[in-house]
């Protein structure tokens, strides 16, 4: 079975192939974060009344920012390592990460770094995904496969 870039099999049923695409699940993970950032307080603003607080929870905030972190950077390792060797989308996702961090400890800013935080990371997948396109297959001695 040949795999493209960030491409894992999942399951085979008979010819049915089911595939992870990493960058992917990534973009979606940082748009689930940008939908919770920028809805979840438009939709809940009146659960306090009822002494509901989800707006502001720290736990999923440190959740969300760790799960974006883990699937980012195995994917971003999987294509530099296997496919392009280009940092680029590992420094711009670095960077957006980064913003996610401070956006924690800086509330007061945490809108203005929201934005460059979602737009870095969903940057960083779209230039792997492409870079690896762009290189599949066409490898240097170096390769791992």
């Amino acid at each position: 079975m040949q795999l493209c870039c960030n491409h894992i099999p999942l399951a085979s049923f008979g010819h049915m192939n089911f595939k992870i695409n990493w960058d992917t699940l990534g973009i979606a993970t940082s748009l689930a974060c940008a939908i919770h950032c920028a809805l979840l307080p438009l939709i809940f603003t009146s659960l306090p009344v009822f002494g509901i607080n989800v707006i502001e929870n720290l736990a999923f905030e440190i959740f969300m920012v760790v799960l974006a972190f883990a699937i980012g950077i195995y994917s971003l390792y999987h294509g530099y390592n296997k496919h392009h060797h280009n940092l680029l989308p590992i420094i711009i996702f670095t960077t957006g990460v980064l913003s996610l961090v401070l956006k924690l400890f800086f509330i007061e800013y945490e809108n203005w770094l929201l934005i460059p935080a979602i737009t870095g990371i969903i940057t960083a997948h779209l230039i792997n995904y492409r870079l690896c396109r762009i290189h599949d297959h066409a490898h240097a001695d170096d390769c791992a496969h």
